[in-house]
């Protein structure tokens, strides 16, 4: 081997070890898929840390997140202070490719040296908390189904409705609190309802994870209005877009937008925010929560 060669190897390895032991973010990388779509598995991720927190087992601090792919974390917990990044990429409208980089800050170097190439202590601690993840996910997976259905249409109605506000988790708990203002007026005035109820998203907040939203009954056009302060009368328009069936309980119904998002990334189409939301079922009366139908619209943006 001559002097050049042997010269372009050494270059080479100082390069890569430069790399590894002061770049390279992470310590030790963990990966694999999921059968759902990547703002389940983002709104997953949020909801595991902040159980663990809630319940004092672990500390974890988001430190950044980006709807619906990437999401940073600190955990500390006595002496450990980690740093877990979660990359989640769309494979398709059902599955998600996740990555799962962790470093630790008080042992870097030793950690980069041992856990990708031989069982440790600290490797194996982080396969045991992402394991405890996705078993939490693969039992959530069963709760519910989606369907991408394609292109549809939503109806147009007269309605009456009220407006709420509430976090995305808590959407299906505001409609319930609430559902007796709106139910409420129209028995006492008289007002038949005519279809399902059905919820028009007005401003969906991704990065606070907040929903305005109108929760909405189809009412008889000549049905007369008595004032109110929370109750209004108005037409809705009929809208086109994609469109996905959802079975399981209301208040994971949001996993059917994160599959339709994907969907359309995929497809290259443009949506809207204003999700249109159809509950099939009603849930007062109880049964197998995989049989409660729910239909999601979310339009075409315009151009």
């Amino acid at each position: 081997m001559n002097t050049k060669i042997k010269g372009s190897i050494v270059v080479i390895l100082i390069t890569f070890f430069a790399w590894y032991f002061l770049l390279k973010p992470s310590d030790y990388t963990i990966r694999f898929e999921a059968k759902t779509a990547t703002g389940t598995i983002y709104q997953g991720v949020l909801d595991w840390a902040a159980a663990k927190t809630k319940s004092n087992t672990e500390s974890y601090t988001t430190v950044e997140k980006r709807n619906y792919d990437f999401i940073k974390q600190e955990l500390k917990k006595g002496d450990e202070h980690l740093v877990y990044t979660w990359t989640l990429t769309s494979v398709n409208d059902s599955t998600t490719k996740i990555v799962v980089d962790i470093k630790d800050e008080n042992h870097s170097w030793y950690n980069k040296l041992t856990a990708p190439f031989v069982s440790t202590p600290f490797r194996e601690k982080q396969i045991a908390r992402v394991k405890d993840f996705k078993v939490g996910l693969d039992e959530h997976l069963k709760a519910f189904k989606v369907r991408i259905d394609g292109e549809g249409e939503s109806t147009a109605d007269y309605i009456a409705y009220i407006s709420l506000t509430s976090v995305m988790q808590e959407k299906a708990q505001t409609m319930i609190a609430n559902d007796a203002v709106i139910t409420g007026y129209l028995f006492r005035n008289n007002i038949k309802i005519i279809g399902k109820p059905f919820i028009e998203v007005t401003n969906w907040d991704k990065d606070k994870e907040i929903l305005q939203f109108n929760y909405c009954f189809p009412i008889p056009k000549d049905a007369k209005f008595v004032a109110n302060p929370k109750v209004k009368f108005k037409t809705i328009p009929a809208v086109k877009g994609l469109k996905a069936t959802y079975f399981g309980n209301f208040r994971t119904s949001d996993r059917a937008w994160f599959a339709l998002l994907d969907y359309a990334e995929k497809q290259d189409i443009e949506l809207d925010t204003k999700v249109v939301e159809y509950f099939l079922a009603n849930p007062f009366n109880g049964g197998n929560e995989l049989e409660w139908e729910t239909k999601i619209i979310i339009p075409f943006a315009k151009k």
